[in-house]
Formats: structure tokens, sequence, C-alpha cells
């Protein structure tokens, strides 16, 4: 009686979880489609190729890598750190060789995948995930401050910071730049109002809002500003021909391809870890991911695109818009292929400065405010690889900044892994009991060899010295011990030797 009675109820409110799912899916692809679109298009401008190629690597990062299983909320499309790559690349090789460098790339992550190098990439230490996060936004933020105001935002992380003083000068003397300013400004104020009244964001999405709104407020004025630009989908799609494959062998072309697989792989899996802090959904199999990464990426190549890479900016605002799957990822992509190829008039009605608002406003989100206060008053040591990190992504790039982190964050570890101390037990006349607590590697030495020391004053004839406070003792302290023990008379307990 009882299975009869509630089967049907919860029939139907698994129903209504599916729906519920789908909706709040469908509303945060379309706030991962708003930021997307820059996204694409500015990197693809950026790399020296055409628009289109950054919306056809966006569209496979979400019709084809949104579907493959790996991460679930994650969303793929170009990578803004891979530009200086690709504009290299393109410049030595030409923009006809990308799809055959794309599609080895590919090839190689597939390969790693298969043989399950992703999991390495598990072990990221907090902070330099949080460190990394803040980099990413400093650099966007920046980035994007010239895009307010029309205006060509510089290569690297410290020359947009360096330039924004100029920007401003620029910004104040020319009224166009001023117009755009507005229309930005105003797209960060409706963000943030939009937000906060509560039955309004539950209708619309604050970045639809705010982009429908300056839009219509351009289109109504007729405002002079730059507006999104899109051409054919079709003619810009270059797939390679056969003798591009023949330059596989030479020696910068595979290199420039190695090149790509590795800091794309470690830009995915990096996000990966912090996309997996941001929610409480299904954790991610990063093998599989990488799969899906190299999957996506011979796609790409096979229709002359971008590299892609799973993109931070939009995974985090996939979480943040409340995604629970990789629905929303897929439609986001199906809404770029949709736009892009039948609809390209209604992006270029879009102003750029409205979605460069949208992309300050994630970029913003991305900085770490009271959560670095806290992390320093409990963690210093944490807090210190975390602005490390920060500082070395803007200073150099994403691949080079969380390496920079890595190490940081390793030797953290094995200095407090390294404590160390002697404690005197008993002191007598002529001879004084000591136990040695923690563990001895060779970082601690110094200190170690100081306190050994000390126990020999005048007058202590016998050092009696308990080592099983010990947890571990490398062959450095092991060795100092020796040549210490050597000068003194020692009786050792616990360390299985004896020194009188």
């Amino acid at each position: 009686m009882e299975r009869t009675v509630l089967g049907p109820v919860r029939t139907a409110l698994s129903r209504l979880g599916r729906a519920a799912g789908f909706r709040a899916d469908f509303s945060a692809s379309l706030v991962v489609f708003l930021i997307a679109v820059p996204l694409s298009a500015g990197i693809a401008v950026t790399s020296g190729v055409p628009v289109e190629l950054g919306l056809v690597t966006g569209i496979v990062g979400g019709l084809l890598t949104g579907l493959l299983p790996g991460s679930s909320l994650q969303v793929s499309g170009p990578a803004a750190w891979l530009t200086a790559l690709v504009y290299e690349a393109v410049r030595e090789h030409g923009v006809e060789a990308l799809g055959v460098l794309v599609l080895a790339t590919g090839v190689v992550q597939v390969a790693m995948g298969l043989l399950r190098m992703g999991r390495w990439f598990r072990a990221v230490s907090a902070a330099v995930v949080q460190g990394m996060l803040a980099g990413i936004g400093i650099v966007l933020v920046s980035g994007q401050l010239y895009r307010l105001a029309d205006a060509n935002a510089p290569a690297g992380g410290l020359e947009k910071l360096g330039g924004l003083a100029l920007l401003l000068t620029g910004t104040l003397e020319s009224p166009p730049a001023l117009v755009a300013l507005a229309v930005g400004g105003g797209t960060v104020a409706v963000l943030v109002l939009w937000s906060r009244w509560r039955r309004g964001a539950r209708l619309l999405p604050a970045p639809l809002a705010a982009v429908a709104l300056a839009t219509a407020a351009v289109a109504a004025l007729d405002l002079p500003v730059d507006r999104v630009r899109v051409n054919g989908l079709l003619e810009a799609v270059e797939p390679p021909d056969g003798s591009d494959f023949f330059r596989l062998g030479e020696v910068g072309v595979l290199g420039t391809v190695l090149a790509f697989a590795l800091i794309a792989s470690a830009e995915a899996l990096f996000g990966a870890a912090a996309v997996d802090r941001m929610h409480d959904g299904p954790r991610t199999d990063y093998d599989k991911e990488l799969i899906a990464q190299g999957a996506g990426n011979t796609v790409c190549g096979m229709l002359g695109a971008l590299p892609m890479t799973a993109v931070i900016v939009r995974s985090s605002a996939n979480v943040r818009a409340g995604a629970r799957t990789k629905t929303s990822r897929v439609l986001q992509g199906l809404w770029l292929l949709v736009f892009a190829a039948l609809l390209p008039w209604a992006l270029e009605a879009i102003p750029v400065a409205a979605l460069a608002g949208v992309l300050v406003h994630s970029g913003w989100k991305l900085l770490p405010g009271r959560e670095l206060g806290r992390l320093w008053q409990g963690h210093r040591g944490e807090a210190a690889v975390l602005l490390a990190t920060t500082a070395a992504i803007v200073l150099t790039n994403l691949f080079e900044g969380v390496v920079v982190g890595l190490v940081l964050a390793t030797v953290k570890v094995a200095w407090e892994m390294s404590q160390v101390r002697v404690e005197t037990v008993r002191a007598g006349e002529g001879f004084v009991r000591a136990r040695v607590v923690g563990n001895a590697t060779f970082l601690r030495l110094p200190k170690l060899l100081d306190e050994l020391e000390s126990l020999t004053r005048p007058g202590r004839n016998v050092v009696e010295l308990d080592l099983r406070g010990l947890r571990y003792m490398d062959g450095a302290c092991r060795q100092a011990l020796d040549d210490w023990a050597g000068r003194h008379t020692v009786l050792f307990e616990g360390g299985g030797m004896m020194t009188v």
C-alpha cells in the first residue's frame, strides 16, 4: 500500500526536480553565452585570426566537449593564455597551418588521457587555485577596462596595468570614448543592482538584462560606439589539406604542438580543480576531462579553428549562475551556433563596451576579498602562496604563474613538515636526558645541530638521547647526528645504535 501511494509522489517530485534543473541550466547557459561572445571574439582578434574562428572554437567546446564525460560544469572555448603562442605560430607558419597544429595538439591530449596522466593534476593546493583565480581576475579586469572605452588593450598583464593611466587621460580627452565608458559603466551598474532585485533576477539573469538594456539604449540614441562584428562562419573555416600534415616533421612545429598541449591541458585541469571547489556536484574525472579536451581540439583542428581549453571565467560564471548539469554548457554552445550562423545581425547590434562590462563584473568576482583577510589571520603561509601565485600570473602568464605557486606551496609544506625540536627530559650531575621530536630533514639541520650542541655544556659528560619521537630522519640528518655523536659521549635510545 505504501509503495502504491508513494510511487506517484516520488515520480512527480523527480519530474519537478528535473524541470527545475533544466530551468537553472537554461538560465545559466544564457549568462555564459553573453560572456563567451566577447571572450571568443577578443581572443581571436588578439591571436591574429578572424573573429569567426574564436566562435567556432566556442561552439565546439559547448556542443562536443560539453557532451563528453569529465567535468560537469566546466565550460570550454578559446583560451586567452594561448593567444601569444597562437599569434607567434600564425606569424611564423601562417594561418593555414593552424588547423594541423591544433589537430595534433588534440591527439597528444587524448593520448595523455588514455595514459592516465590527468590524475597528477588532482593534488593542487587551495592557495594556488585561489591565486590562479585572482591572477586571472586581475588580468581580465585590467584588459576589459580598455574595451570599456573602445580602446585596444596591450598584450601582457603588466602592460595592461601600466597603461591604465594613459587610458584614463586618453578617455577623458575623447568624447566617443566617454560615451563607450558610459555604456560599459551603466552595464556594470545594472549588473550590480539587478542582482539585488530578487524578483527581477528570478525572471531574467542580470547579464542578459544588462546587455539588453545597453543594446536598446545604444540603438535608440544611435550612440557612436563599437559593436560586435561577425561575418560568415563557413567562409572563415579552413580545414587543413594533406600538404600541411608534412609540416609536423619540423622541429619548430612539434615544439609548438607540445607547448599547446601542455599549457591547454594544465589550464583545463587546474581550472577543473578550481571549479570543483565552487560546487557540491560530481567531481571531475581528470583523465576523461583530458580526453574530452583532446577530442575538442582535434575537431577544432579539422575546422582550422583556435585551440581550446576550459576557461575559468566562463566556468565560474556557469557555477554562480546556478547551473546543475552539463546541459548549460551544451546550450551555450548551441546559442553561439544559432546566433553566429543564423542571426549574426543580432550579435552585431550588441555594443562591445556592454560585453566588456559583463566581463569586468565577472573578473571582479574572481578576486579574493574577505577570504584573503581570513586566510592572512589564520594561515599566513597560505596567504603568501596565494599572493605570490597571483603576482606571478600577472607578471608572466597563467602556466608559469601556476608553476611558481606549486613550487612555493611544495616548499611551504616541506618546511612545515620538517619541524623538529629537542626537549630536555631530565638533567642531573654529569648527564642530561633529552628527546628529539618531529621530522629531521636537511631543511632544519642547522637548528637541530644548534640544539644538540646546547646539551653538551661543561660539566655534562653523558648525553642520553631518545630518538623514538622522530617520525622521519633523512640521510643528511643521520650523518650529522653520527658526526656529532662521534665528538661526544652519547647514549642513543630508540635509534638502534649506541656510541660512548
